[in-house]
């Protein structure tokens, strides 16, 4: 039976004076596909990067059944868990396989030796990428950045991946691709908080979904439920759209 692998409860992020995000409570069990959907500047963004460790938080934040007090970056990746950034933040005048090394960089640093095998493993998953081994970073498509930029995070073997906006910017059929793999990182032992702007790809891909709005949770439950939830078809899918 899967267990809690994070939980955040009463968790708040502040830009000086101005809360953002308000005591959201949020879990992500082991082997689970969790969605956050919302309109833009509902906080969704804000809330990753705060369980990430990159922006200061209150409340409690605990992984693996173990209360992390002060989240920060390094204390997060040492525990497991991998950020792709809405930006991608890849190194453009670098190949695809020396993105890919740097990613596998604290794994080395712990004396663990494994990068090449676990770059093949990657392109395992990512097939394109081997294909594109050489290249630069800057020349790649939208779609293949991400694939790089997703295989750069599991290179570090998360237990969790956080995604932001992994859709933005690519093409309807590039998203369905990128989403696809997504999904199946389960069966390769990583679980996913999935942050996205294109509610429908995020309920047809996750579990469970939490609707933010105004820096709070409005509504959470399965994701195939939301799916078919009149004020969220309504609201974000289209209206009178049922899929």
């Amino acid at each position: 039976m899967s267990h809690p692998l994070l939980q955040l409860d009463g968790f708040c992020v502040a830009y000086r004076t101005v809360e953002a995000v308000h005591s959201v409570r949020l879990q992500v069990n082991e082997g689970e596909i969790v969605t956050v959907i919302g309109p833009n500047g509902a906080g969704k963004t804000t809330l990753l990067c705060a369980a990430m460790g990159l922006l200061p938080s209150t409340g409690q934040l605990m992984l693996d059944g173990e209360r992390v007090a002060r989240p920060s970056v390094e204390t997060m990746v040492a525990r497991g868990v991998a950020l792709v950034p809405e930006r991608r933040e890849l190194f453009g005048e670098m190949s695809v396989e020396d993105n890919l090394l740097l990613g596998g960089f604290y794994q080395w640093r712990k004396g663990k030796r494994d990068q090449r095998a676990r770059m093949d493993e990657i392109f395992g998953i990512f097939p394109r990428l081997r294909e594109r081994r050489p290249q630069l970073a800057s020349t790649l498509s939208g779609g293949e950045r991400q694939m790089l930029a997703i295989g750069r995070a599991l290179m570090a073997r998360p237990r969790l991946l956080m995604l932001d906006e992994p859709s933005l910017g690519l093409a309807p059929l590039v998203v369905r691709e990128v989403l696809r793999v997504v999904s199946q990182l389960r069966s390769h032992g990583v679980s996913v908080l999935l942050v996205e702007q294109n509610a429908r790809a995020a309920l047809q891909v996750a579990d469970r979904a939490y609707v933010l709005e105004m820096g709070a949770v409005a509504l959470e439950g399965k994701a195939r439920d939301l799916l078919h939830d009149q004020r969220i078809i309504d609201t974000y899918l289209g209206i009178g759209k049922k899929e």
